[in-house]
This record gives structure tokens, sequence and C-alpha cells, in this order.
């Protein structure tokens, strides 16, 4: 009371009863009426939640002053922002929640209420990373044929919309209640009854529901029984913590279902209405700023810390704004579009920066566009990609099922808080720290590969890239395979017929679910194209691992009704679930006739998918190259075989007449994928998948959990542990430790990605965590994954730098080892790493540019830290993993301007020494002294008072538990 800036609670207009902040009133004489008219959209998001959660402790006045003064504090202050809402995904969300469950136990035992640990934020929790592909192409592409007659001939042209006139066999699916016959029943009838019921498949031919494939079913089956504990686990959590609730396997992805089904837009509580916003443990949370709706991926630590009614914290960030303009090409996808923008805004420098879209193009893209767009923006290093709420949105949330009346308080409140964007000219455009200007009319085709994501390659010079990268030394692209053999050809045997692998061939091709899910036209045009091409009497050779991951029931939903399903399945792109998988690194084992000829041949073997991530040995250790292409894409190149194939000159393949196809010949065009689109993505679509997510399944209804305070720990379990992070909780924080005589645990180079460091996919049989499972009495069979056991610090931790493509200097080739100096023994990370901490001897990590890049966050600071590292010494960091080291109790120390190991003189053999003052302070320089003399500076990377505090508690996690003690 009596500030200037006292915020003006008003009524809505015609809705009297709701109330609001009506922050575009204020500012004052300091900073003029005016100024919040020139603030970003996405800026004037972050006002509100200051003004909101305003409490003069974790959000104070001059926090909401700065961010109206962003003009002039840009990038020079820190400012707190506290999300309406928390999503969690399984992979990440599990160690979350184990560590609430520990922190419980923590608190209680320190003589603290355990019950008072509990969310502050309504936290939402995605079971959607526990699915591998153990079953693919199993009924679907056995059946009968989908179009009729002699399969041997060509399939019969269908209308992908209307039923037809005559009789269909319906892949002996009894239960379709269309006028067609049973067909070859012997195989499918009344063998797999079971309806999953968040998820109809429809018969292509009559719209009616029918049952699941049979591979959806046996890859559910397997989920459920793998990962039972881990369920478990998860619905104790919902039933004892208050504001979580769990979305259970077989519904779609984090990402996905944040989009379609968990986004408010708006929130309204006893009628109060404010922007809604959300964080969360999946870096493709950024997908949610297509919707107007400001949000990002955050590390579990910070998740954990907002949960718990603390605010994120970041500076005040510099606001690039992307001016669209034009129109792109028919034959430009969405995913051309994300490629190509994704590319320019990394040459722009928007790392660690807001990027907000305005222009005429912006109007020109469908949400689904926009969504796709702002899903990529941690390939590009933005923090996130914001689409301010126009009437596009307003049509596309019509067209899924938001109520009408929801629909108009919800525009009058963003119009009356100037959250709104227009087209009319007479609205002003805010203002922005730069603008980069962006023509859709010189967007063309590409692919991104064949090891990160930013190495776009035009798909008209894919045949002469991959030449060149045959011929480049071993790197970022390079393969460096000799002359002599860029040719070479190795014969194998497989299913009874022989064929030939060379360089370049495809071995897994998987439209998978990261990116192009959100967006029908995409996953149509694959649909499409399968269509044509089956018709045409092209093929996909077996050997090639296909498979069909949605992101959703949605999907599937308009692919089935679309007709297009069965022709997909005929190529082999069959549906083999819902959720992460290939990109992941969870595809099931190459045929093993067919690793034994690409090891035997030393052969560069690819695969071809469309989602986010393509870091060499991801998919898996013998895929050395791999591309990132739109889902028309992925199934052309399968088809082809090979990506040394120039698509304008060369054929597909031969048809059923003899002739050459060309993908010109069976590529989509723009007004068959809009016809299909208007008819299949329809509101009822959404509606009816709503009311499915909220039912759950059977096997989820069905699962039993303890409902106890405290969580009854399995001390047999392997993949639920207490970790002990809270091992010395600490009630005040105490003066940084020195680091005294520390050996170098690893010595890496530059871009050193999270996927390196943190543990991901499939678990070796000879690595350290594959020991640990097996004196468990546990055979490989039930190793399960990484991802899967993120809930046992032992697997984890023995997973740390587990990476078989890790290049530590010690070794000079990629494996997962390093040397115990003290024994001179070359061990696993973990074995010497646990050598280190049973002698008392501390460890750190030396790197080069650019570590800690990539999305897997939480272990990849959780891990380092119970393997013993103090501190971390490279040349640059990612931003955000920097924050996790903080968060966890690892220095980031940076090596100054123009310094390294190199010009340094390290060996990194040396023992090193750093000593931390009383006090730090944000930016300061240390000193670091090493066994051989010599004595160096580096910067100590706590950029404000907040994270200096975090480190001098141990972390976030001892921070935030302190509070309740």
């Amino acid at each position: 009371p009596g500030s200037p800036y006292q915020p003006v609670i008003e009524a809505l207009g015609n809705y009297p009863q709701k109330k609001f902040y009506n922050v575009s009133k204020l500012g004052g004489a300091k900073y003029g009426n005016d100024t919040f008219n020139t603030l970003p959209y996405s800026i004037r998001v972050l006002f509100e939640s200051s003004i909101r959660n305003c409490d003069g402790f974790l959000v104070k006045e001059t926090d909401a002053m700065n961010i109206l003064d962003w003009k002039t504090k840009q990038n020079n202050v820190e400012v707190p922002f506290c999300p309406a809402r928390v999503v969690l995904q399984d992979f990440t969300g599990i160690p979350a929640m184990v560590d609430f469950a520990a922190m419980r136990e923590a608190v209680r035992n320190a003589g603290g209420d355990p019950v008072k640990v509990s969310p502050a934020c309504p936290t939402d929790l995605t079971v959607d990373h526990s699915l591998q592909i153990d079953f693919s192409k199993c009924a679907i592409q056995n059946a009968p044929n989908p179009g009729g007659g002699d399969s041997q001939k060509p399939m019969a042209k269908l209308s992908p919309l209307k039923a037809q006139p005559r009789k269909l066999p319906c892949r002996g699916q009894t239960s379709c209640k269309g006028p067609c016959s049973a067909g070859d029943s012997s195989r499918n009838s009344g063998q797999f009854s079971a309806q999953i019921e968040n998820t109809p498949i429809l018969c292509p031919f009559h719209l009616q529901p029918v049952p699941e494939p049979e591979t959806v079913l046996k890859n559910q089956e397997m989920e459920f029984g793998r990962n039972r504990e881990r369920l478990q686990f998860f619905k104790w959590s919902s039933k004892v913590f208050k504001d979580i609730s769990v979305i259970p396997p077989e519904t779609g992805m984090a990402h996905q279902v944040n989009l379609e089904y968990l986004s408010r837009v708006v929130f309204e509580v006893e009628d109060f209405l404010y922007p809604d916003s959300v964080v969360g443990t999946d870096s493709h949370m950024t997908m949610v700023n297509g919707l107007g709706i400001l949000g990002w991926g955050v590390g579990g630590i910070e998740t954990e810390a907002v949960m718990l009614g603390m605010p994120v914290t970041l500076t005040l960030p510099e606001v690039v704004g992307c001016e669209l303009t034009g129109t792109a090409s028919p034959l430009a996808t969405s995913i051309d579009i994300v490629l190509s923008i994704t590319k320019y805004l990394r040459q722009a420098d928007v790392a660690g920066k807001f990027v907000e879209f305005f222009g005429s193009g912006v109007s020109q893209l469908s949400v689904a566009d926009r969504t796709t767009i702002a899903n990529m923006c941690p390939e590009y290093g933005a923090i996130l990609s914001f689409f301010p709420v126009d009437n596009v949105t307003l049509k596309h949330l019509k067209h899924t099922g938001f109520d009408k009346a929801k629909l108009e308080v919800m525009e009058a409140y963003l119009k009356a808080v100037k959250l709104f964007r227009s087209d009319e000219s007479s609205c002003r455009e805010p203002e922005y720290s730069q603008v980069v200007q962006i023509s859709l009319s010189s967007i063309t085709q590409y692919v991104s590969g064949p090891k990160r994501s930013q190495d776009r390659v035009a798909v008209n010079n894919m045949k002469s890239d991959f030449q060149a990268c045959l011929n480049e030394k071993s790197g970022v692209k390079g393969f460096q395979i000799a002359v002599e053999k860029q040719n070479d050809i190795v014969p194998v045997q497989y299913e009874g017929n022989e064929y030939k692998l060379s360089h370049g061939c495809i071995v897994i091709a998987a439209v998978i679910s990261c990116t192009n899910n959100c967006n029908p036209s995409v996953m149509l045009a694959a649909g499409l194209l399968a269509k044509k091409a089956v018709e045409a009497g092209l093929v996909v050779k077996p050997y090639i691992r296909t498979s069909l991951s949605p992101g959703s029931g949605m999907v599937t939903h308009y692919l089935s009704s679309s007709g297009v399903l069965p022709y997909l399945s005929k190529l082999g792109f069959e549906v083999v679930g819902y959720g992460c998988s290939t990109c992941v690194g969870n595809t099931a084992p190459l045929p093993e006739a067919i690793r034994n000829a690409i090891k035997q041949g030393d052969i560069i073997a690819c695969g071809v998918l469309s989602g986010t991530k393509n870091f060499e040995g991801r998919l898996c250790d013998c895929v050395r190259a791999n591309y990132l292409a739109s889902p028309p894409l992925v199934v052309a190149y399968a088809i082809a075989g090979t990506v040394r194939i120039d698509f304008e000159t060369e054929p597909l393949g031969t048809g059923f007449d003899g002739k050459s196809i060309y993908l010109r010949d069976i590529w989509p065009t723009r007004r068959e994928l809009h016809a299909v689109e208007e008819e299949c993505v329809v509101s009822s679509m959404f509606k009816e998948l709503k009311e499915k997510m909220e039912k759950g399944n059977k096997r989820w209804n069905l699962l039993e959990a303890p409902e106890s305070t405290l969580f009854p720990w399995d001390l047999k379990s392997t993949y639920i542990r207490c970790p002990s992070f809270f091992d010395k909780l600490a009630k005040e924080p105490v003066s940084p430790q020195p680091i005294e005589n520390a050996h170098v645990l690893l010595y890496l180079g530059d871009s050193v990605t999270t996927d390196h460091i943190s543990p991901a996919g499939s678990i070796a049989r000879s690595s350290a965590a594959a020991k640990y499972l097996t004196n468990k009495g546990l055979t490989p069979r039930e190793f399960n994954s990484y991802g899967a056991r993120r809930g046992n610090d032992a697997v984890m931790t023995r997973g740390t730098f587990a990476n078989i493509k890790l290049l530590n200097k010690f070794i000079g080739k990629p494996a997962p080892k390093t040397i115990h100096f003290p024994s001179g023994q070359t061990l696993d990370v973990f074995e010497a790493a646990e050598l280190y901490q049973k002698e008392g001897i501390p460890v750190i990590i030396l790197a080069g540019k650019k570590y800690g890049l990539g999305s897997s966050r939480d272990w990849a600071a959780k891990g380092p830290f119970l393997l013993g590292v103090k501190a971390v010494l490279a040349e640059s960091y990612e931003k955000v993993h920097k924050s996790q080291l903080i968060g966890i109790g690892i220095a980031p120390l940076q090596f100054l301007p123009g310094e390294n190991p190199s010009t340094l003189g390290l060996t990194g053999r040396e023992q090193f020494s750093i000593l931390f003052p009383p006090e730090l302070s944000p930016g300061m320089t240390l000193d670091i002294k090493t066994s051989t003399g010599k004595v160096f500076s580096v910067i100590a990377l706590f950029e404000n008072d907040v994270e200096i505090t975090l480190y001098k508690y141990g972390g976030s996690l001892n921070f935030v538990a302190q509070r309740f003690l």
C-alpha cells in the first residue's frame, strides 16, 4: 500500500465476476505509462507473474520494476519467475519424485514434518519415456492386403476418406462393424481383443473401432511388465503428494500431452485470471510457446525447487524479434521451415535469449507449424521461441474442443492485458533487442546430419555431401574412409535372400515422436507418400529397422481415419507404441547378420529419423551416420535404401510396370494434404482423446500402490533406491571448502554433450551398471534401459560417462574409460572414481568449449557429483548445464579468455589445488596451483548471489530441504 506501482485489480469487461491484475496500467512517472506497450509479449508475461507473486521475499518490488524497465536492464539483472505449473516426464520425473520421497525421509529424520514436503504448484507427470521397441513388423505387415486383391499386384486405389462400395478385408479384425468380409482371420481374429482406451484404431475403410495391432499390445505388455515397480512408485506419488497428477503410459509424450491436453492458455482459479506458463524436465517443453504459453525446459533440480514454491531465477533476457515474411515453397514441409529457422537463428547467436516471432508470415503459419518451430528452440540455443496468442491460436483452440464461453473470456482477458497479437496495421509492434528477418519463400527441403542437428544438408546435395563426409577426417562430420574402400560392398544373407550393404545404406528408418506429430501435415504427407509408393509397387528392404511411434493417440487417429495407416504398415512403418523410443536410444537391436556385415566391412551405415537428436552412436552403436528428416523423407529414404541418391535424377525404385519411379512421382501436393487435413483433424478427435486420457487405461487403473506418508523403500529393489544427496543436510550455509590435490578424472575436448555424460539408452553388457545388476541376480534381458532405472542412483552413477563415443584424451580413442593415476590402471570411469573416493582423493574434469550441450540434463550433473567430482574446468559451458552443476554442488570454473589446457601446458596428469575465499562474489577470479608448481587463474561462473547461496548449501536440494527444518 502506498507504492506508486500498486497493481490495479479490475473486473473483466462483460464478465464482472472475473478479476485480474491489469498490469498494463503500471509504470508511473519514472517509466512512463506507455512503457508496458513497448515490451515484447514474452516479457509482459514475466512482468505479470512478478506482480502477482510479489511477496517482498522471493519476489520483490524491485524485481517487477526491473522487468518493466527491460529495455535498459536486459542482461544486467537477475529476475525471478514463478510459473503457473510444472510438467515432468518419467525419465527425468522419477529422480525428481525419488528426491521428494528421500527429502521426506531426511526431513523426518532431522525432526521436521514430512507431510509438508509436497509440491506448491500443480504438477503433471507423464509416463512417456519407458517405451522400448521389442516387437515390430508383426501384425499388419503379414495381414491380408489392405487394398484388396492379389498382394503381388498394385493395391486398389482407395479414397483416403470414404468407405468403398465393395467388400474389403479389414485385416481379419472381426470387431469392425462395416460391411466387410473378415478376410484371412486365422492369424488375427479374436487373438488380441484387448483395446487400449486412449488410442482408438479405426478400420481405414469403414472408420469403425478395431482392436490394437499385435505390435502395440505386445510392446505395451512388455512396458508394464518391466516397469511395474516404477509405475507403482508413480502411483504412490500421485496418492501421497498434493497437486500431483500422473498421465499413465500409452497416453502420449510429455510435450505432446502438454500441448493437447494440459495447456490452459489462461488460468482461472476462483474467478481470478492469469496467463498460463510452465517449466518442465523435458527439453521440448518449449513446444507450448507456439500456443502463446510461456514455457521452457529446466533440469530436475530446478524443477523440484519450483514444485516447492521457489521461483526460477534467470538473467533478464534479450529478446530477439524474428520477423517472418513471404510464403514457403509448396514442397517445403514444416520440418524444412523448422530446420531453416534453426540454422538461421544459430548463426544469429540467440543462445540464452528469448526469440519472439512477428510479421506477416506469422499468420500464414498454423498452430501446428508454430509449435513445431517452438519445439526446436533448444537446438538453436534459445531459451524459448514465443508466438503470442492471435486469431489463428483462437481458431485452433476452437477446433480442439475449447468451450466457447471460455474462449470468449480468454480473448477478452488477453486483450485487456495486451497479450493478444493483432495483424492490424494500426497495432504497434513491440521493441526488441535486435530484429532478424527470415523470408519463408527462400526455404527448401533439408535434412540434418550426419552427427549434429545444426549441420543442415540440402536434399539435392545429400549424395555429394555424404561423399564429402566419407573423405573428411574423423570429427563432427567426417568419417575418414580411405578412397579405395569408399565403394566397398558387403553381401549379406537375410531371410533367405542376399542383399548388399555399402557406405550410406539405411538400416534404421523411424518416424518418431519428438518434433513432428504436433503437425498433422507432415505425418499425413508421410502416409500419402506411402500410399502412392505402395500403389506404384515400391517396397522397403526387410532388414531396415522401420518403426512408427506417434506422440499420442490423436496422431494414430488421423492416420487411421485418412486411410494411410495400412500403407505405412505395408512398407514396415507399423505403430510400435506411444512414447519416445528411437530418439532416446531405445531401438531394438539390428538383426545379427546385418550388424556383423556392418562391422565386418567397416560400413558407414545410416539411420534416418524424424526426431531432434542424432548424436553419433545414439540410435545404435554400429550406426555411425544419422540424419534428421521430415516424415515423408524418412519414408522416401527407406524406400531408396541409401542416402547416396540424387532424388532429382535417380529413381527410388522400379514400379509394377517396370518403369522407374522418382520421388516427384509420389510426393503429395499441398492441396492433397490440406484436403485430408480438413476432414481428419477435427474437434471431435481432440474431445474424444481428452476423455480417453482422463479415464486412463485398465492396466494403470488396476495397478496397486502403497499410500503411506513415507515411501516403503525396498532394499532389494534395482529400480527405486533412496539416494544419498541429503546425507550432509546443512541447516546453515558454510564457507566453500578448498579442493586440494585433486586428480583429473577425465580430460575431454569440445562439444561434450549431456548424452556423453548422462546415462541413456540400453545398458551395455560389459558396463559397470551391468556388473552391478548381474550381482543383484538379474539377467541381461532384465537390465531394461538407463532411463527406466533413473530412480536408482547406484545404476545411474555407474552409467555416468559410460557412452561408447566418449573421447577421453587420456585414452586416445572413443571408449568409456579413464586412467587411475595413483595405480596407473586403465579402468571404467566409475571404477576409477570409486577408487579415488576410497582413497579420499577429490577429482575434477578438464574440458574444452561448449561443455554440456544437449538435453539430458539432470543426471549429467547428479552423476558426476556422485562420482566425487568437485569442479569442472572448461573453456565454456552450455548455460543450463552450468546451472545444473551449481544446483548439485559442483563448481563450474572457466579458463580465462584465450587460455586452455594446451596454452597453459597442462597434461591433465597433474594434481590441482583450488582455494575458495570465505566470501564468494559473482564472476570472481580464483587461483589454481598444480603439483608441478604452475599457478593460473580461472573464473568462477557464479552469476548471482542465489547461485552462490545454493553452492554454499551444497546444492538446491539441500537448500530447499532445510526450509522444512
